[in-house]
């Protein structure tokens, strides 16, 4: 089965990277690295890149952590800390959709994938890293 993935910095690999760090704060807080792969998924690893540098990421929620599976953030829309979460998980960035980029690379502890709904063209912004497949 072909995988929609980015691959984050624990994976082993030659590929291409754009690195972005992610500052937790809270219970489980600290720095998390991130590697984007341009040469696995060039569309996704540009938007991730462009919305953490215009700062579209600042105090966004993780608002899906599933214990020992993974942890899903990236909701600019809705996911800003201090405003209304009812609806975290539902939005995206002002930019559109992008068309799935697939890849073999398996959803191994530390990957990284663009979050979508059941259309495979519908990534924007959200994001979630992988514990365990």
């Amino acid at each position: 089965m072909r995988k929609l993935a980015l691959i984050l910095g624990l994976m082993a690999g030659t590929a291409q990277a754009t690195g972005i760090e992610i500052q937790v704060a809270g219970q489980a807080n600290g720095t998390i690295t991130i590697d984007l792969f341009e040469d696995v998924a060039p569309q996704h690893a540009e938007r991730i890149t462009r919305l953490a540098l215009e700062g579209a990421y600042d105090g966004v929620v993780f608002h899906r952590v599933i214990e020992g599976f993974m942890a899903q953030t990236g909701d600019v829309e809705y996911g800003k800390m201090g405003g209304n979460l009812s609806y975290a998980g539902r939005g995206g960035s002002s930019y559109p959709n992008l068309t799935a980029e697939f890849s073999d690379v398996p959803y191994d502890r530390g990957v990284v994938g663009m979050a979508r709904s059941q259309s495979p063209n519908s990534a924007n912004s959200q994001f979630f890293i992988m514990f365990e497949p």
